[in-house]
């Protein structure tokens, strides 16, 4: 018997999750990944009327789920006063179309929910850009289950020609503006080159948080940066990368970036959209993947953000496994070992250790010296600012500059670096 919930606000949906022995596992919908489904639509606005869950061999063709479950869903969705059928696995277009016709409320699937929550939370140029590329995409096949009127454009008796039908007048106008975002999206990664190649001039180490949706990672940025970015418990929360600086040490100065959420079953339209803010994961130099170690799928959500990774080029970037909500968390013995930190981003318990883990992953070297330059050298001396970490100038006899620098930087500098030695003649 399917499961009934009785709340009167917002947009009311039945949700609706397939387990088929023919689907693979990341296709099939279980107690999880519905659970899931109702915390997106409640992310979205919406609320939870019902849910109906199968248990068959395969999918049906036309419907999903067959017509006599069909009639179930449709009897439930009038019983609960429902305004929409929301599906934990993906539909075909012509299964969308279908089972809006026979259940007379609109039908979603998991992916154009996403899709909708992220159009709401997304504020800056690019992440709308990305959003709505996305979305274009995703409405492109589902365009004719949208229009009943195929009739052609054609005038009176001998006007008869090759017409074209409001179908194909909005493919195409689709097409361009897929074509117009994509080109846009273009612009935004060139800046985004220039900027990461003055980073690497600069040889400033860039840390991307990842991990899966509400585990912690905008919480964590907060607590070490003090960037205040709005940190709610709720899903896709951050969806525009923020990136912030963090002295590690006195020698160790990144940069830290909060990335969007990942989560299963993510539209592969997603995916692919939102590449020109994921793809600072395959430049990073150190990814952080945050783990909410309070939550019962924990090992499930590890999977579904290394998948992405992969998906992302980003398989050989180091990485620290940082498990949040350490404070939570109801195992006897805490995640611990090599390249693991156990943490709570709300209470700061174990950031010291984070922190000491991350100095010691991107230990580059780095040390502080004093720089002697005589005055007919002083045009040095902006080379200094732009190539190292500048703590202090003093004019007396020589400039003397204070400067934290890479072993790169004193092997350019020579003997005018305190400390340098020649290197060894062979």
């Amino acid at each position: 018997m399917p499961e009934i919930r009785t709340q009167t606000h917002g947009n009311r949906a039945v949700l609706v999750g397939l387990n088929a022995f023919s689907l693979s596992r990341e296709e099939n919908a279980d107690e999880e990944s519905m659970e899931e489904l109702a915390a997106l639509l409640e992310t979205a606005g919406g609320e939870t009327a019902g849910v109906v869950t199968q248990t068959k061999d395969s999918p049906d063709p036309r419907t999903f789920i067959g017509e006599g479950k069909v009639d179930e869903v449709k009897e439930l969705v009038q019983a609960v006063d429902a305004d929409m059928v929301i599906f934990d696995n993906p539909l075909s277009p012509s299964q969308q179309r279908n089972l809006t016709e026979e259940l007379k409320v609109s039908v979603l699937d998991r992916s154009a929910l996403i899709l909708d929550i992220f159009a709401q939370r997304a504020r800056t140029r690019e992440g709308r850009l990305q959003v709505e590329l996305a979305q274009y995409k995703y409405l492109l096949p589902r365009l004719l289950g949208m229009w009943k009127h195929l009739e052609r454009q054609e005038g009176a008796i001998g006007t008869r020609g090759p017409g074209e039908t409001q179908l194909e007048s909005d493919r195409r106008h689709i097409r361009r503006k897929i074509s117009k975002l994509e080109g846009e999206l273009k612009d935004v990664r060139r800046v985004r080159a220039t900027q990461r190649e003055r980073r690497i001039k600069n040889e400033v180490p860039v840390v991307a948080i990842v991990g899966y949706t509400n585990a912690g990672k905008s919480t964590l940025l907060n607590k070490l940066t003090g960037a205040e970015i709005p940190a709610n418990d709720r899903l896709f929360d951050t969806l525009d990368t923020t990136t912030r600086t963090l002295e590690i040490s006195d020698t160790c100065t990144v940069l830290l970036s909060d990335t969007v959420g990942f989560i299963r079953k993510l539209p592969h339209h997603l995916v692919e959209a939102f590449k020109a803010t994921l793809e600072e994961l395959e430049f990073a130099d150190l990814l952080l993947h945050v783990i909410d170690s309070s939550s019962p799928q924990w090992r499930e959500q590890v999977d579904v953000v290394d998948q992405l990774i992969h998906e992302l080029g980003a398989d050989q970037t180091p990485r620290i496994e940082v498990f949040n909500k350490c404070d939570l968390w109801t195992g006897d013995i805490r995640p611990h070992g090599e390249d693991r930190v156990s943490i709570s981003a709300r209470t700061g318990e174990g950031l010291d250790d984070l922190l000491t883990a991350i100095g010691r992953m991107l230990d580059n070297g780095a040390r502080r010296t004093v720089i002697h330059l005589p005055y007919d050298k002083g045009g040095l001396l902006d080379w200094l600012y732009r190539e190292s970490k500048v703590e202090a100038v003093d004019y007396g006899e020589t400039i003397d500059v204070t400067a934290v620098c890479t072993p790169k930087v004193i092997g350019q500098l020579g003997p005018l670096a305190e400390g340098w030695t020649p290197p060894e003649e062979f």
